[in-house]
């Protein structure tokens, strides 16, 4: 009975994050990319924005594919496309294999720059989270990582981040990965750095989905469009 009452009420939690996903979806702005790799193509979503000088570039977890924490990733791209900021999904090629996975994301970036953004900013969900901070520390295109509900295998490299900014936003109820793992990750990381708990959420974070987008929306774009901080804060909120 109590296995049955938690998958209900998982169900019922994610139903929003489904909602908020398939809401921005139909509102539409991206269309199907592939990002060549000498391993063969990417596959990814691209919300374009003619003479973008920045992108965001999101990532899921070990299963792969496009989902992202609480269904974000779509409203946050979106958003930040409306500000005049690119943005760029990727699929992995083979999921859980960190190091291929870890290529196309810098295929990703180094497919951005030859478009004309010379300024990246990652975000990564649980494996995710390993995966921007690998790539993150090796491209000098990137200019922020922030993990949600990351994992620390694979991190070695997070100190090597700094001096650009790190944002980790784990929840504290995360029976997946519990949130020791961003404490650790900050404990090592150079700064800046910023540490977000979600008292009581899940992996997901589907209980803070709405703040979760509002911070991640206004911490990228602070990086990507510095000079309009101002009008990052105006726009639209929904």
């Amino acid at each position: 009975m109590r296995t049955r009452q938690r998958a209900v009420q998982l169900v019922r939690a994610l139903i929003p994050a489904w909602r908020r996903m398939r809401a921005a979806e139909a509102a539409g702005g991206w269309t199907s990319v592939k990002v060549p790799t000498p391993q063969g193509p990417v596959s990814g979503r691209w919300h374009p924005v003619t003479n973008a000088q920045g992108a965001i570039v999101m990532v899921g977890g070990s299963r792969g594919g496009v989902r992202g924490p609480a269904g974000v990733y779509a409203p946050l791209a979106l958003r930040l496309q409306a500000a005049g900021i690119a943005g760029l999904w990727l699929s992995y090629r083979h999921p859980n294999r960190l190091a291929e996975c870890v290529g196309d994301v810098l295929a990703g970036v180094a497919w951005l720059g030859e478009h004309g953004m010379e300024r990246v900013v990652l975000v990564g969900w649980s494996f995710g989270g390993a995966v921007v901070i690998g790539a993150g520390a090796a491209s000098e295109a990137v200019v922020g990582v922030a993990t949600v509900a990351s994992q620390t295998y694979g991190t070695v490299m997070v100190g090597r981040l700094a001096p650009r900014p790190l944002l980790l936003v784990h929840g504290t109820s995360d029976s997946v990965l519990p949130d020791r793992c961003s404490r650790d990750l900050y404990a090592r990381a150079g700064e800046p750095k910023e540490l977000v708990l979600y008292p009581n959420d899940d992996h997901g974070i589907t209980r803070h989905a709405p703040d979760l987008l509002d911070r991640l929306y206004t911490w990228s774009g602070a990086l990507l469009l510095p000079q309009d901080r101002d009008s990052m804060s105006d726009a639209p909120t929904s």
